[in-house]
């Protein structure tokens, strides 16, 4: 298990807000940016690293879209092709980063 510093995975401030939220459990990016077991902190909250997979974003689902903050998969496709300027396409890849807060009371 690495520590790693939140904003290397979670690149915007509005995104770690979510996160804490509780709004925002996983997010897609286009390398991978953490292993699993790795651990962030964000405002003395721990959270784990669960799960890294390359996916094909053509199998991603309306709930992948809710864990990333958007309502459904079509707002999804709308926000990554709005935020990076590129037209999505269900052959290409991208490497998925499951996380979830790390119950420090046990």
């Amino acid at each position: 298990m690495t520590t790693i510093e939140a904003n290397e995975l979670l690149p915007a401030e509005r995104i770690r807000r979510a996160v804490v939220d509780g709004d925002v459990t996983q997010l897609h990016r286009g390398d991978k940016h953490a292993s699993e077991g790795d651990r962030f902190e964000i405002d003395d909250i721990v959270f784990e690293v669960t799960t890294v997979r390359e996916e094909r974003l053509g199998d991603l689902t309306d709930e992948d879209a809710q864990a990333e903050g958007s309502p459904d998969l079509d707002a999804y496709k709308e926000r990554i092709e709005r935020t990076h300027d590129v037209t999505w396409d269900d052959d290409d890849t991208a490497v998925l980063h499951r996380f979830e807060r790390v119950d420090q009371d046990g």
